[in-house]
């Protein structure tokens, strides 16, 4: 199968992990809707909604890149319309904008509180209940959003409460779209990854000392590409891990995917459990 054709609308993208998913996609010849709000360049946050859009036209696809907060119902309702304006419909949705802050409960302000689950929850929420009249439409409509698999054990939650809250919290909106969207054949899924990737937000709030220890967002791009190819019947209420992802397809050697470190030295990212006994020894929760 192939992402040729399809019309993916994406919260972020401007950089990072998103934008990797998004000229993965383009290769294929994927449409791609972009809702963000970085129109300049920023010296910690390197890439805008533009130059992201560019990387994509010139990967292959087409990119409509749409200026605004995840947080404004008005402006995502207009994204929605535009897109199926332009593109003739809305085939995946992929939920990637996020807001981090690390700080424990006593420590965080309820204002980056607010941010965490208006961006991450909210934003989640808003923009996969505005694209379902669309996906409906779709031959094989996804809803792919970026969270880690939901866990209950007291060790995932001693730490970080805000932001755990914030992310569990979308992967909530999977399962519960899947099972409400399973009779329409909309898939709806979440995709982490196993390790730390080299994103604007390990370098700048988790720790610039990660870089080394993370894969590149590649492998995530990678990972998402063979989930939105599967049909979306069959692959629904999964909380998949990118390496598993992976794996599954083939590959053997994630090697290419190193950051410039081994693969000894790298770090697990949070709430992951390790898969063997030759996995990163070091973990971010």
């Amino acid at each position: 199968m192939s992402l040729a054709g399809v019309t993916i609308i994406m919260s972020g993208g401007s950089r990072g992990i998103g934008e990797a998913i998004a000229v993965r996609a383009a290769r294929d010849g994927a449409n791609v809707a972009l809702l963000a709000k970085t129109t300049e360049p920023h010296p910690l946050l390197p890439g805008t909604i533009h130059t992201a859009a560019a990387a994509i036209e010139e990967a292959g696809g087409q990119a409509l890149p749409l200026v605004g907060d995840i947080r404004d119902d008005e402006f995502v309702a207009d994204a929605v319309a535009r897109t199926a304006e332009q593109f003739g419909g809305i085939d995946v949705v992929v939920n990637n904008a996020s807001a981090i802050d690390l700080s424990r409960t006593e420590d965080v302000s309820m204002k980056k509180y607010d941010l965490m689950n208006d961006i991450n929850a909210r934003g989640t929420f808003l923009l996969s209940k505005l694209c379902i009249p669309w996906l409906r439409e779709s031959s094989n409509p996804h809803i792919l959003t970026l969270s880690p698999p939901l866990a209950l054990d007291p060790k995932w939650h001693t730490g970080n409460t805000a932001y755990t809250m914030a992310k569990f919290a979308m992967s909530l909106v999977t399962l519960g779209l899947s099972g409400e969207l399973r009779e329409d054949g909309i898939a709806a899924n979440s995709l982490w990854p196993r390790t730390a990737i080299d994103t604007a937000a390990v370098r700048n709030v988790v720790g610039a000392g990660l870089v080394s220890h993370s894969r590149t967002p590649q492998i995530m791009a990678d990972a998402a590409y063979e989930i939105l190819v599967q049909p979306s019947r069959e692959t629904t209420g999964q909380f998949f891990i990118d390496d598993d992802v992976l794996e599954a397809a083939g590959v053997t050697d994630f090697s290419v995917y190193l950051n410039g470190g081994t693969e000894e030295q790298l770090a697990l990212d949070f709430w992951v459990e390790p898969k063997g006994p030759h996995d990163p020894s070091l973990t971010l929760h």
